[in-house]
C-alpha cells in the first residue's frame, strides 16, 4: 500500500498539512495519538471512519518524512 493513495496535502485544508484524503484529520494528529500510547484499536474506535490502512499510511508517511529529512550542522 502506498501512503500517497490515502494522504493528501491541499493549501485550503489545514494550511496544507498532510491529512487523510477527504478529511480534516491530520497525519500529525494520528501519529501523535499513537505516540501518546493510544492503542490502534482505540484510535479506530475514536474515529469510526478511519481504517487500519489509514493508520498505516500515516505511519509510512511519517517514516518516509523522517528518512528524507536533511540535516544542516549549526555551529554553537
Amino acid at each position: 500500500m502506498d501512503w500517497r493513495d490515502r494522504i493528501e496535502m491541499k493549501p485550503g485544508v489545514l494550511c496544507g498539512k498532510a491529512v487523510l484524503a477527504g478529511t480534516r484529520l491530520s497525519v500529525e494528529h494520528v501519529v501523535g495519538l499513537l505516540a501518546q500510547g493510544w492503542p490502534e484499536a482505540d484510535v479506530l474506535d475514536a474515529y469510526p471512519g478511519l481504517t487500519r490502512d489509514d493508520v498505516l499510511a500515516c505511519l509510512k508517511y511519517a517514516a518516509e518524512s523522517v528518512a528524507n529529512e536533511q540535516l544542516f550542522p549549526v555551529e554553537a
